[in-house]
């Protein structure tokens, strides 16, 4: 039976000579295999160049299963990127972002409010002129809402963030898996802050990296199999 549905790419594997098996997270079906024959032959009737990672579909596919592989039958691009294949920040964020994305949600079923989060997310960093550099902290720690891990709010006296527990804390926690000032305030200014906003907050390149560490960090405690993240080693020289 055929269905209409978004999708956003994340992983594509190659399969035979011509084609490809594409790993999308859809707006209808949630995560997705999908087995594409053709898309390196000159006609294609889908494209390569469209299956890039963190790319936004509009598809048409044959769903039979919820597991296993799945075939697709029409596939475009919507929106068209203007910026991120074509500014080194915006697709090494996008890479790195692609990479916590498919490892945080492998087995996720629909879940409309996380799909519309990651799409709005994506547009939002194709339009923007200027890339905010701190764009990839606040995208994570917003992402944690959608995962179950979202931190509550801080007050004025809670001067410690305990990634464990995922709460600010006045006390020092009895393990070193803890942010301090001036990492704190900065962690929760980026949880309360909008994307178009981000260029107002000022962190130092080498607090950015603390931050962007325990991040991935927080991840690893409360998403089991995360492993390493081998694209954070391109997007820190990009940004250093």
């Amino acid at each position: 039976m055929l269905h209409k549905t978004r999708g956003i790419v994340l992983k594509i594997t190659p399969y035979a000579e011509t084609s490809v098996v594409a790993q999308i997270f859809t707006e209808k079906f949630g995560i997705q295999s999908y087995l594409i024959n053709g898309v390196k032959r000159a006609r294609a009737k889908i494209h390569l160049n469209i299956l890039q990672p963190l790319h936004l579909l509009d598809l048409v596919v044959y769903q039979k299963t919820t597991t296993g592989l799945n075939r697709m039958a029409e596939a475009r691009q919507l929106p068209v990127f203007q910026r991120i294949p074509y500014d080194i920040i915006k697709s090494s964020m996008a890479l790195f972002i692609t990479e916590i994305i498919y490892k945080s949600i492998r087995q996720q079923g629909p879940d409309e409010k996380l799909f519309e989060y990651l799409f709005s997310a994506i547009c939002w960093l194709d339009s923007s002129e200027e890339t905010p550099i701190n764009f990839h902290l606040a995208f994570l720690l917003k992402l944690t809402k959608y995962l179950g891990f979202y931190p509550a709010s801080r007050t004025g006296e809670q001067i410690y963030f305990d990634l464990k527990e995922g709460v600010f804390t006045r006390f020092t926690p009895g393990h070193i898996l803890v942010l301090q000032e001036p990492h704190t305030g900065q962690w929760n200014t980026l949880l309360n802050t909008s994307f178009a906003s981000l260029n107002n907050v000022k962190i130092g390149n080498r607090d950015r990296r603390i931050l962007l560490q325990k991040l991935i960090d927080f991840y690893q405690l409360h998403i089991d199999g995360l492993g390493e993240i081998k694209s954070l080693e391109i997007l820190e020289e990009v940004l250093a």
